[in-house]
């Protein structure tokens, strides 16, 4: 039995991006959701102290367990046991491990759409089945407690994800303790993507832990960190599933990165640059937010968090992967395509990143205006001359 499981479209776009920038093209990369920001110093120079000093074997800190569950007490005011604490390769295997310890084949499970493209492709890959849900605009791009209530019959598991991968949406806590009810009353078990904590403009995301302790919790050292390439993240897992998530971990992945652990344990406590940092992804959310007019974007998700724009450019596009290709090659700035995050109407969308430095946000705003101006001339030109379009 195999599964169909779709390309992530934005690694083309990087692909191409590369290739051009091999040329000796100037690109800004705003396709990713990576950070411009390296790891906390503190973190680089402690893995500088234990290549010299460590073999760096297998290895899983209680150190930084017993770290990340007083995150969850500092933060949410809710205890964990740092027994709860499964370490990953990052967020990507966390997922995997949340999937299989809960879910089986056939098992249907809700997700937003649009939402961030591995969860539907991981789903299928694990031979379960995606139920997206349609979340538009009027519903602030964000699954709610009454289009779960309205599943029939209701799914065996739902993903939710706040701040959200493209929107940058976040659930208040009134949405989020109805979420719970309705999953607790018709058995529905639930998992959260909170990898985008600590990425937030407007007000704190909660995460899920506060209203529902047997919720599983995927997080990661990749966005708040700045630790991407280090292949870090976690599962937070209920006490009596952790088990059975651990004999997977063992299992699929041995363990993860010895170097990246003993990083990540200094990066925690390095508070005043990673908050200088998230100054950098305000000022740039700004600067965007500030030229979406003379792009001509007036239809965008809300980005309270995270660091994406989700933009509507269906007055220039139905392709939004060609519209992507297009801009990349005449202007130098890569950004990702909504089919990643819809296959249903993502074709109209596009998603930039505004984690790059400050810098190549200017200057990407410089190479869009034009380039969008240019664009709509064209697209209203071609409105125009359509029959029965005439002025």
């Amino acid at each position: 039995m195999t599964s169909q499981v779709e390309p992530f479209q934005a690694i083309g776009i990087s692909r191409l991006a590369h290739e051009l920038q091999s040329e000796g093209r100037s690109i800004i990369h705003m396709e990713f959701g990576q950070p411009s920001t390296g790891a906390p110093r503190a973190a680089i120079e402690t893995a500088h102290h234990f290549l010299d000093t460590s073999a760096l074997g297998y290895w899983e800190s209680p150190a930084l367990k017993a770290r990340i569950a007083h995150q969850y007490d500092e933060t949410y005011r809710t205890l964990v046991n740092s027994e709860q604490i499964v370490l990953t390769c990052g967020a990507s295997p966390a997922l995997l491990l949340a999937l299989i310890t809960m879910f089986e084949p056939g098992d249907r499970v809700a997700l937003a759409r649009p939402g961030y493209v591995a969860y539907r492709n991981t789903l299928r890959a694990l031979h379960m089945v995606p139920v997206e849900l349609e979340c538009g605009a009027e519903r602030r791009y964000q699954l709610t407690a009454a289009a779960i209530e309205a599943l029939d019959p209701p799914p065996v598991g739902v993903i939710i994800a706040s701040p959200a991968n493209p929107t940058g949406t976040i659930i208040t806590a009134t949405e989020l303790e109805a979420i719970v009810k309705v999953c607790r009353e018709r058995h529905i078990r639930i998992v959260s993507d909170e990898i985008y904590h600590g990425l937030s403009y407007i007000e704190p995301a909660h995460s899920i832990i506060e209203f529902e302790p047997d919720a599983l919790i995927i997080n990661s050292f990749s966005k708040y960190y700045s630790m991407t390439g280090w292949r870090l993240g976690w599962l937070l897992a209920p006490l009596q599933h952790v088990e059975r998530a651990r004999s997977y971990a063992g299992n699929l992945f041995l363990s993860a990165p010895s170097l990246s652990q003993h990083a990540a344990l200094a990066a925690m406590d390095s508070r005043e640059e990673l908050e200088a940092n998230v100054e950098v992804y305000r000022h740039n959310r700004v600067l965007l937010l500030k030229a979406l007019p003379s792009l001509g974007l007036d239809a965008i998700a809300p980005p309270d968090g995270a660091f994406y724009i989700y933009a509507n450019v269906r007055h220039l596009t139905d392709d939004s992967m060609r519209f992507c290709i297009a801009l990349l090659r005449e202007t130098g700035v890569a950004v990702a395509p909504g089919v990643d995050f819809d296959p249903v109407d993502g074709r109209h969308f596009i998603r930039m990143s505004f984690a790059a430095s400050t810098s190549d946000v200017e200057e990407a705003i410089q190479r869009l205006v034009p380039w969008f101006a240019s664009r709509g001339r064209a697209a209203s030109l071609h409105a125009t001359r359509e029959p029965g379009l005439e002025r």
